[in-house]
Order: C-alpha cells, then structure tokens, then sequence
C-alpha cells in the first residue's frame, strides 16, 4: 500500500513525526485481532507507535480510529466481496466470494477471522455507534449481494421466480461463519471443503465457473 508521511501542524506547530497511513494499518490489524472493545487505547497506541495525545490529534477517538480501520479494511485491493461481485455469473459470485473469505480469513502474516465479524458482539454502554456502523456494514454487503442477484435473475442466470435477498442471505451468512470458523482455530482445508459443499447446493441455472 502506498503511505504517506502527515506532515500538518500539531496544535503547539511541529508537523507529525509519523506515517499516518502506516499508524492506521497497524489500528487495523489490532482491532482486526482483539475486536472493537478487546482492544485497549494503550494496546491501540503500542501497536501503532504512537502517543495517545498523537492518536487522538491525527485520528479522533478510539470509535473514530475504528471507523477509519473498518473503511480501510473494506477498500483493500484483496476484499473478496469487490472480486466476488466483479465477476459474470451469480455462481462465480459466490465461488470468488466463498473462496476468498476462506484465503483472507487464514492468512499466516494477518489475524486468523475478520475485522468486521470479530467487533459484531459490541456490549458496552458507550458503544451505541460501533454497533449502529457496523449494522451498517453488515447491511451493505447485504443489499450490494442482493442487487447483483437481482440482476442475475434479470439475465436468467437464477431460475425464474428467485428471490434474489435468499441467495444473498445465505452467501452472507456463510460468509460469516467461515469468518467466526476461522477466528476459532478451524484449519483452512477443513473450511474449504465445507464451502466446496456449500457451493454443491447453489441455485441451478447459472453458468458454471471456468
């Protein structure tokens, strides 16, 4: 990823001694292995290299840090819903899809799970924001599956008569599991064949991929 070095002046006039882009990747990957309230402002701060007065000036609070890292985490040139939707047919939807969640969810050099499934359970008082923007998240990537399926039963690549929230639903949801599968510790063989089985059940009618 390309960075870049902040150089705005603080409040007292000195430009920022860090790599804002890097400080944020480095958010990223803490919450993306502790989750939004597993992870401490000094743990936050640790991992980033930073002082808090430092995380605060360049990024807000902890909640606007986290608001940030989500962004970040989605827009990733290897988010496996961007190349699932990029693909022809419903079917190779699901198969990018399904296939990439179990690659992104395992990587050796990252947290095992993702960032979004591992901060869904957020109970805390303060949190009523975490928990609204990441409904929000999960809804996005609902309805963004939904439209592709719309225009797949359009096309005729699902049957006739399909309601296209079923199959985004259910690829949503598998999605997911895999996620909390892969945060639990299960081998990343184990989860494909699972969802190598799940694509056994996939809607007839589209083409198949390859």
């Amino acid at each position: 990823m390309a960075t870049r070095k902040d150089t705005r002046q603080t409040a007292i006039g000195r430009p920022r001694a860090f790599d804002t882009d890097a400080a944020l990747e480095k958010a990223m990957v803490f919450f993306w292995a502790h989750g939004y309230e597993g992870a401490s402002l000094s743990g936050l701060t640790r991992a980033m290299g930073i002082s808090t007065t430092s995380m605060y000036a360049a990024f807000g609070n902890k909640e606007e840090l986290f608001r940030k890292a989500l962004q970040r985490y989605s827009e990733h040139p290897d988010s496996y819903l961007e190349q699932g939707l990029d693909q022809p047919t419903a079917l190779e939807v699901a198969t990018a899809m399904l296939n990439g969640v179990v690659r992104g969810t395992t990587r050796p050099d990252m947290p095992s799970g993702c960032l979004g499934v591992q901060s869904a359970l957020v109970t805390g008082e303060g949190a009523t924001g975490v928990r609204d923007l990441l409904v929000q998240w999960r809804t996005g990537i609902y309805d963004r599956l939904r439209e592709r399926f719309e225009r797949a039963v359009a096309e005729g690549d699902l049957p006739p008569g399909t309601d296209p929230g079923v199959p985004a639903r259910y690829l949503a949801t598998l999605v997911a599991g895999v996620a909390v599968q892969a945060a639990g510790g299960v081998p990343r063989e184990d989860l494909q064949a699972m969802v190598d089985a799940a694509l056994l059940s996939w809607p007839p009618g589209g083409r198949s991929p390859g």
